[in-house]
């Protein structure tokens, strides 16, 4: 295991953003080959697949890693903490990289089974699309596997316990940039002009109140107002301000009436205020829906091999590209307890070395029990 934990401090030490994992997917490409495993690249521009083969069946799973890092500066204290300024693994993606490298090993060499596993190294998950870019390329043509999997280390469950559920598990993440245009003049004289930033005010106000007055209030969604922005001096009123933010669902009708409503209500505050207002609305990742018969096999398999798991009481408002591949493809997408480990996004974050083992063993489990003649379980 100490080599494992030596390359995912390495990892750590040496982030990329997506599409530029080219260090990460050579390292991951270079072990793959040196157990033997076939390689394939250059799907998602800096993904890698392996393919591992034993026994006669035709029949093929996948199991998936994430290996991009985050636009943000690291503030950890490890040794090896981040050496690429503004760039920092404060999602973990270092540590799911090194489980599944750490997954092929273990099938390779020591498990048997009877089919085809094809291990996916994703790059760009945070917010590119690194999973739709490598469907694009064929991913599933290639590889036609019948089912995929993924798992995530989550921080809010104890260490090495598992937890997934049928149907829906991630919310779909949809972004908004609304500008405010039509203002600007000396503060002193607001009578004379149009305030951008007292339409802005009302508006990040009135956008709050969205999700309660336009859903069912046993419909979960969010709305979060993240950013704002106008004005370079105390005594000018700007010419354009501007807010961002995210809203997450989980079913596209919810979404269809949060973005009508959304348009609605920044064309008419603003239009009390005089102001012309632009929308931006972007629909970057649908909801992670799990398949009922392949989360419930997930949860049988660990279980089985020890774990100690369970289905999740309700989904989160967070969101993962995984969602692209359960479009295409049936499967599910597992949180693995890291505790004790800093939230997920925290500049501070470091990857709980000790999950690594945990890691592994679950996906050697899915493989053993999917590809074996008992399956499904």
């Amino acid at each position: 295991m100490e080599p494992l934990v030596a390359l995912r401090r390495d990892l750590h030490a040496h982030p990329e953003l997506g599409y530029q994992e080219q260090r990460t997917s050579d390292i991951v490409a270079n072990f793959l080959q040196a157990l033997g495993i076939e390689v394939y690249r250059g799907l998602g521009k800096t993904g890698v697949v392996g393919v591992l083969r034993k026994g006669q069946s035709s029949r093929m799973i996948g199991l998936r890693a994430d290996m991009d890092a985050l636009p943000m500066q690291d503030n950890g204290d490890a040794p090896w903490k981040s050496t690429h300024a503004g760039v920092c693994h404060a999602c973990g993606h270092d540590g799911h990289t090194v489980m599944l490298l750490g997954a092929a090993e273990q099938l390779a060499r020591h498990t048997d089974f009877d089919g085809s596993v094809c291990f996916i190294f994703q790059p760009a998950e945070e917010g590119q699309a690194g999973a739709k870019a490598m469907i694009d390329d064929g991913l599933f043509t290639r590889f036609p596997c019948e089912a995929v999997y993924a798992i995530h280390n989550w921080p809010e469950l104890p260490l090495g316990e598992i937890h997934t559920r049928p149907g829906a598990i991630m919310a779909a993440a949809d972004r908004f940039d609304i500008t405010v245009k039509g203002g600007g003049g000396h503060a002193a004289q607001p009578h004379l002009t149009r305030d951008t930033l007292l339409a802005t005010s009302e508006l990040v106000v009135q956008l709050n109140t969205l999700v309660a007055r336009a859903l069912d209030p046993c419909e979960p969604a969010l709305l979060t107002v993240t950013r704002m922005q106008g004005g370079f001096s105390h005594n000018m009123i700007p010419a354009e301000a501007s807010i961002t933010g995210t809203v997450r669902t989980f079913s596209p009708a919810a979404q269809d009436v949060i973005e009508t409503r959304l348009r609605q209500m920044a064309e008419h505050v603003t239009a009390a205020h005089g102001l012309n207002v632009e929308v931006n609305y972007l629909r970057y990742y649908p909801a992670t829906v799990n398949s009922e018969t392949e989360a419930n096999f997930a949860l049988n398999a660990v279980k089985q091999a020890g774990f100690t798991a369970e289905t999740a009481r309700q989904p989160a408002l967070t969101s993962e590209d995984f969602a692209f591949m359960l479009q295409a493809k049936p499967g599910a997408y597992l949180w693995l307890g890291s505790a004790p480990s800093k939230p997920l996004h925290h500049s501070a974050y470091d990857f709980n070395d000790a999950l690594i083992p945990y890691g592994i063993n679950a996906f050697v489990a899915l493989v053993r029990q999917a590809l074996s003649e008992k399956f499904p379980c």
